[in-house]
């Protein structure tokens, strides 16, 4: 199953429709896909926009979702329950990417929430958070986005020494980000995994991810 569960559309900073992405990932092969737009509390709608789109598309599988991004850490865990509320399937966490100014505390905040699937471009993971994603089952993102990709090799290598569940995205916002089967794996191999990680990333942590969410 291949799969990429953190996309952006015009409905936060990306600059496609949601139908037109999932038409080039269909072309592109994928079995299922998540439009995770930016939220905030003041943006929970958007996620009931994305749920009367997830009617009208047969293939890829349509995941609605959504990204809490910049959210104080003592709030994450209010704000996804909301957005689960209002139909997020998958909800991602705008982790302590190395290029931005996440509030300090985010990734073990989302870890520990109890509702978080995915923690996104977490940057430098310390070996108790890698730990605690295994426990908690929120999988580690491995991201093809430029600037949040600069600590994949940190985040692979930390999530392999302590087995902690590893996902491959693009965190897209343009054509031009969009993921092939080819790329996903060149990301891979550009954090230093080895092929057989990278097939098991590709293949059948998607299926446990939405395992997980249904």
């Amino acid at each position: 199953m291949i799969s990429d569960f953190h996309i952006h559309s015009i409905y936060s900073d990306g600059e496609l429709l949601p139908a037109e992405i999932a038409e080039r990932y269909r072309v592109n092969g994928f079995d299922a896909i998540a439009i995770t737009d930016h939220i905030d509390f003041s943006n929970l709608n958007v996620i009931e926009k994305l749920k009367k789109l997830k009617k009208e598309i047969d293939t890829p599988e349509f995941i609605v979702g959504a990204e809490l991004t910049f959210t104080p850490p003592q709030k994450i865990n209010k704000l996804a329950k909301k957005a689960r509320n209002h139909g997020a399937e998958i909800i991602v966490m705008h982790g302590e990417s190395p290029v931005e100014p996440v509030p300090k505390g985010t990734n073990i905040a989302a870890i520990e929430s109890e509702q978080i699937d995915i923690l996104a471009h977490p940057g430098y993971i310390t070996d108790e958070m890698a730990i605690k994603a295994r426990e908690k089952n929120v999988y580690l993102e491995i991201t093809s986005r430029c600037g949040h990709c600069y600590t994949n090799g940190h985040v692979a290598k930390k999530a392999t020494q302590h087995n902690a569940p590893l996902i491959i995205n693009s965190d897209s916002h343009q054509l031009k980000d969009l993921l092939t089967p080819k790329k996903a794996k060149k990301v891979g191999l550009g954090a230093g995994l080895p092929e057989k990680q990278i097939e098991k990333i590709i293949n059948k942590n998607p299926k446990k991810i939405l395992k997980k969410t249904k």
